[in-house]
């Protein structure tokens, strides 16, 4: 039965998350085709998703057993070290041709790869438990 709950969690967290990365990535390629180098547009996107992502898991995904403030911070670090794993992900990636003219395949990329830090992380914060 943990198994089943642990799958239906991931999915809501995917789910929830999808929101906040569908405006990381469209911020992400405007600011990236615009104004912002590839690391400063990842910040900016990455930031703004956070903390969408903080809003919808506080209040349909996890159950907090922490007071908000505490989940929050907690919440917002584990970010910050997502934000630092993307930014150098996307730092390398785009130094390579194919990434470099595909942009949003780069960040599509390290989307993938950042989800399961954060959903691990982000799970401790809210619930005080990884599984």
């Amino acid at each position: 039965m943990k198994v089943v709950e642990l799958l239906k969690l991931k999915l809501k967290f995917a789910l929830s998350s999808s929101v906040a990365t569908i405006v990381d990535n469209v911020l992400y390629n405007v600011l990236v085709s615009t104004v912002c180098s590839p690391e400063w547009s990842n910040v900016i996107s990455y930031s703004t998703g956070a903390v969408i992502n903080f809003i919808i898991q506080k209040n349909y995904v996890f159950d907090p057993k922490r007071r908000i403030s505490t989940a929050f911070v907690m919440s917002m670090l584990v970010s910050l070290g997502g934000l630092g794993l993307s930014t150098y992900l996307i730092h390398l990636l785009t130094k390579m041709a194919f990434f470099s003219q595909y942009q949003f395949l780069a960040k599509l990329l390290v989307t993938g790869i950042v989800f399961f830090y954060n959903f691990f992380l982000k799970r401790y914060a809210f619930e005080k438990r990884f599984l």
